[in-house]
């Protein structure tokens, strides 16, 4: 009877001992990351030290050295939980590498030329200096600035309203199987992977046939930059739609409220925050855009505010144009291009944040 009792005793007991296993340290990770960094210079201090596969090399360090100590501690499908969540955190650093690289070289190369009169003067000025009677050119991003706002301003006025409205049609007012419906949609697919060059091409040949050759002008570039921006509205503005729950428009239904007042009234407030986002982004995609803007409103270094007529300047124009086509101070034409592209990534965060702004203001709000 003992024996009896005793068996499943015994193999209740196997079972929670091959169940459970050793835990190791809370901050072994940490340690872990520490000891690969430092074998790894220890390592690479003999062989000849490159950035690159200290990296690399201390990753693979860290991930052999968590999965034997997780092996022989813990269990094999905890080595194996840990080994993939450090895989996923190295290829989550490989792909923000060059993300903070970028930053760090042009905050290190940008910020030595950044100041209120970088920002409000008007480059290219030329100036004598009375004491050594040299000439001088004046160093500023004012005319850059104020043509990537005009000109940004423009194209975003012209996106958002055609673009919306198509989001509205395709969600709202058109059937699935609908011929219109179906060809838009292909079209709006097609102008997404337009090339920004064939943008630029398509507005100045545009421009150049009603106002006659060389007609550059801000214009133009918003144009162009509209190409780019409409299919980033469209489906972003699309997507938030659809997720409008169906209950809602019903709801308005049924209280007699009509269709247009239920897509100005509810949906259209009750997404509002999605949309802010989508217009956004396809803000920001458009900002940095140089061949477009280059080749409908070509460059200049005087102030021009008239988007109407003759060149504008921008940040990414006035960046390449600054590096690629130095004047004779190749070091202040250089130091411009870093100024410019700091002040590019400046404007973009402003946006965003602004946008983040507008989605809390406008976003439905919850109750309890």
């Amino acid at each position: 009877m003992s024996t009896l009792t005793d068996a499943p005793s015994g193999t209740r007991s196997n079972t929670r001992n091959r169940l459970t296993s050793g835990q190791l340290p809370r901050l072994i990770n940490w340690y872990t990351i520490a000891g690969s960094v430092v074998l790894s210079a220890a390592i690479l201090s003999l062989l000849g030290f490159n950035l690159v596969g200290f990296v690399v090399l201390a990753a693979v360090i860290y991930l052999a050295g968590i999965s034997v100590m997780s092996i022989v501690v813990e269990n094999r499908r905890r080595a194996m939980d840990r080994f993939v969540r450090g895989l996923i955190v190295v290829f989550f650093l490989v792909a923000l590498a060059p993300l903070v690289s970028t930053l760090w070289t042009v905050l290190a190369n940008g910020l030595g030329v950044m100041s209120w009169g970088f920002i409000t003067n008007v480059g290219g000025k030329a100036t004598i200096n009375p004491d050594t009677l040299e000439v001088v050119r004046s160093s500023g991003a004012w005319q850059a600035i104020v043509g990537t706002l005009e000109i940004t301003g423009l194209a975003t006025l012209f996106s958002v309203p055609i673009g919306l409205m198509t989001a509205i049609y395709l969600v709202e007012y058109a059937q699935p199987e609908q011929w219109l419906r179906r060809t838009v949609t292909f079209l709006v697919d097609v102008m997404t992977g337009i090339p920004s060059i064939v943008a630029g091409l398509f507005a100045f040949s545009l421009f150049t046939l009603i106002f006659g050759p060389k007609a550059f002008s801000g214009l133009s570039a918003s144009v162009a930059l509209s190409v780019l921006m409409i299919p980033i509205v469209v489906r972003s503005s699309e997507e938030m739609l659809r997720l409008v729950p169906t209950d809602l428009r019903e709801a308005s239904y049924a209280l007699g409220v009509t269709k247009f007042v239920t897509i100005v009234k509810i949906v259209i407030p009750t997404a509002i925050a999605g949309i802010a986002t989508g217009v956004t982004l396809a803000i920001a995609r458009v900002i940095g855009e140089t061949a477009p803007i280059f080749i409908a409103a070509s460059f200049t270094n005087s102030l021009n505010v008239n988007p109407f007529a003759d060149a504008m300047q921008t940040l990414p124009v006035m960046a390449y144009t600054s590096y690629k086509f130095p004047d004779q101070n190749q070091a202040l034409s250089q130091s411009e291009a870093w100024g410019a592209a700091l002040l590019l990534i400046i404007l973009v965060i402003i946006l965003n944040l602004a946008a983040r702004l507008v989605a809390m203001i406008f976003a439905p709000k919850s109750s309890r």
